[in-house]
């Protein structure tokens, strides 16, 4: 089992949800949060002044699933996401040790 953690653009966020659906995908979950990459955030104009936006809005996508969809979930995330600009996000995977479904007490693959 694998957690994917993605961080996108929030505009892209329905794109990716659907991407995901296609390919089997059960269940995410969507975070706001604000943070910045290589880009250092950007400078905006307000009323003639110029002030820095060190952290940018963000989506972050918790999805956890079994190892035969990591490829593929992969690559739907990379290709909705992609829009070829700077800042478009990351995606970081890692292992999921122990799952369970509280409802039921089922745990491992069938819990996800």
């Amino acid at each position: 089992m694998k957690m994917i953690t993605a961080i996108i653009k929030p505009f892209k966020l329905d794109d990716v949800r659907e991407a995901l659906s296609e390919i089997g995908v059960q269940g995410i979950t969507v975070t706001e949060v604000k943070g910045f990459g290589r880009q250092k955030g950007h400078t905006e104009l307000y009323r003639g002044a110029e002030y820095v936006v060190d952290f940018l809005p963000k989506i972050k996508l918790e999805v956890g699933l079994d190892d035969g969809l990591l490829d593929q979930a992969i690559e739907a995330i990379s290709k909705a996401a992609n829009t070829g600009k700077i800042g478009d996000g990351k995606i970081f995977v890692s292992d999921i040790l122990q799952a369970v479904r509280i409802r039921t007490g089922e745990s491992g693959p069938e819990a996800l």
